[in-house]
Parts: C-alpha cells; structure tokens; sequence
C-alpha cells in the first residue's frame, strides 16, 4: 500500500513521518502522473493560497479531481480540507480554486488568524470506536478552517465548542467582535463523505497516529470493495459465456 502526499507546500514530511510510524509507504507526490501510482492521497496543511497557486502552475487540479472521482481516499488536513470543499467562504480578495468533492461549505480562517492558532482536547468518539484509546483527541489548530454546514451525505465526525468569549471568525466582509460574539457552540472541525475525509486540525503534528491509522484503515476497504467488485464481474462475464459458441468475453478468463 502507498499513499501520495501532495508536497507542493505545508506539512507534508510530517504526514510521510507518520505514515513511517505505522509501516505504510508515503510519497510526495508534485506531479499529475505520479498520482497514478498510489492507491490514496492526503492533501496536507499549510498556506492554502500558495497551494492552490503552485497546483494550478503544476496543472495538477484537473488530476486532482479525477483521482477523487475516482473514488480512491483522499484525506485534507486544515488546508487540506479547503481544497476539498465544494464551497469556501472568508478566501482572500480573488478566492482560491478549489479541487471538490465534499459536499459542505468551509470557512478559510474561521478561528481568526496566526496568533490564535492553539490546541484543544476535542471528542472523537468514533475515532475511539474504530481505534481505541483515549476518547478525546489533541488538536492542533493552525489558522484554521472550520466546515460551516454539511449535505446530507456528509458524517460529521467532531465537533469543537467555540466559547462565547472568542472571536469565531473574521473576514472582509464578516466581523465578529468578542462582545458579540454567540453563545457557545458546536463547530464541525471533521467530516467523511464517502472517500473523502477531512480534518480542520493538524494530526500530523502529534504523536498519535489514530486519525493516520483510520485514513489507512479506509483505504484499505476500498482497495478490497474494488476488489471484489472487479471479481463479480470477471466471474458474471464468465458465465454468460458458458453454452453460447458465439459469445466471446473481451477479457481473458482464467479457471
């Protein structure tokens, strides 16, 4: 099993470094054609902006949307999860392209800007349930993203409560002033839809490798459902075959 890291900008040697700790093959992946030789991609954090700018110079969002489409894992961490989204909010003046796929509405730097990065103890129960330990989970939170809504498709898998004392978020055109601000909420910081998984925060950057674990865990059962779906259909082919002299597969068939 390999997985492609995409190594244009941001953390991606600390996602290849996790991926080690687990036995699994990381490469960083900065051209359309070496995308063809991984079986998932993660799309790393970082500056989301020069990500996209250095992916469009590459020509690399037209390989990036076909490798989603195609229904292969693809993981987006904080940038990450921008690129993945069908619809972004809060972008710099001229916005961003984006690659798609997961049907929710982001905002870019919805828990305000460099300085209030921070970390936070987030609940992750289905993390726990898929693989085990604490049933809370270290984020790191860089300039981050945050998912404002989700279709129904989308499986919110953790939330962050945003205190009613903090700034939730600021843009051009939105402000929120702390003696404003709404009361505490829950705000989507991970969702999953179908193969696409998404984070607001940095695994990467902790030692715990369950959220590296998962995405591989995912891969793993799509590589087997391809599989078997490949299988059914060398076997149906096979025998429709069977008493037709006319009937020719297009396909070799092997018994």
């Amino acid at each position: 099993m390999t997985v492609g890291v995409l190594a244009l900008q941001g953390s991606f040697n600390e996602h290849i470094a996790a991926l080690r700790r687990l036995g699994v093959q990381g490469i960083e992946i900065r051209k359309a054609e070496q995308l063809l030789t991984v079986s998932s991609l993660i799309i790393p954090g970082g500056e989301s902006t020069t990500m996209a700018k250095l992916a469009e110079y590459h020509n690399l969002f037209p390989a990036l949307r076909e490798f989603v489409k195609t229904g292969k894992p693809v993981w987006g961490t904080c940038a990450g999860l921008i690129f993945l989204a069908d619809r972004a909010v809060g972008q710099k003046e001229g916005g961003q392209e984006l690659v798609g796929g997961l049907d929710c509405t982001v905002h870019r730097n919805f828990f305000g800007s460099q300085i209030q990065s921070f970390e936070a103890d987030i609940s992750v129960p289905l993390l726990t349930s898929k693989e085990g330990g604490p049933e809370t989970y270290r984020g790191v939170f860089i300039r981050a993203p945050a998912v404002l809504d989700v279709g129904p498709g989308v499986e919110v898998l953790a939330h962050y409560p945003v205190p009613s004392n903090k700034v939730l978020y600021s843009s051009s055109t939105v402000q929120i002033q702390e003696e404003d601000a709404l009361p505490e909420t829950n705000v989507i910081v991970a969702v999953k839809q179908r193969n696409l998984l998404a984070t607001a925060f940095h695994p990467e950057l902790t030692a715990d490798t369950r959220w590296h674990s998962y995405f591989m865990k995912m891969t793993k059962e799509m590589e087997q459902g391809a599989s078997s779906s490949i299988s059914s259909t060398i076997v149906s082919v096979g025998e429709t075959s069977v008493g037709t002299e006319q009937a020719k597969p297009d396909i070799p068939i092997y018994q």
